[in-house]
């Protein structure tokens, strides 16, 4: 959390699930200088069949209730459709978030660098359907499509500079 208030400028509305220590971790990053609300969704009992497809679906949302915990933030963008979004993409994309695989990381660099070079791609390499172009070209971060031997251009790069 401390991560994520380090890289944003002014003050942001932030909307989490309700994970009770999202209080603490809101607080101790942000301070007072944040509009933060959580949604709570309530789920209803889990089905007596022990089928699995039964067994590995989510329960079903039987309501949802939006709390405003700190500031002002704006009713209508209390969500976290955009971030759990983001979450299906990179399980999608990378078989280490993947449910019931053994394709893990065994070391946490190994992991970290797994997801830097999804992020990257994301958003550097791959054009969005919405945007038709990469987001790092709509922040006007690039004026181009980056190619992959773009991408893994920096490596040798780093290596270079490291050395």
């Amino acid at each position: 959390m401390k991560d994520l208030a380090s890289r944003l400028t002014g003050r942001v509305q932030l909307s989490t699930d309700g994970l009770r220590w999202y209080h603490d971790a809101v607080d101790h990053a942000f301070g007072i200088d944040v509009d933060f609300a959580q949604i709570v969704k309530m789920f209803g009992n889990a089905a007596a069949d022990p089928s699995a497809a039964v067994r590995y679906s989510p329960a079903k949302i039987t309501g949802v209730i939006k709390e405003v915990i700190r500031g002002n933030p704006d009713e209508k963008h209390i969500s976290t459709s955009y971030v759990e979004r983001q979450n299906l993409t990179m399980r999608m994309s990378m078989r280490r978030f993947t449910r019931l695989t053994n394709a893990f990381s065994k070391k946490v660099e190994n992991h970290m660098a797994s997801i830097a070079l999804h992020f990257a791609h994301y958003n550097f390499c791959r054009i969005h359907g919405t945007l038709r172009d990469t987001p790092a070209m709509e922040a006007r971060l690039t004026d181009h499509v980056w190619s992959l031997e773009e991408l893994v251009g920096l490596l040798d790069r780093r290596s270079a500079v490291a050395a």
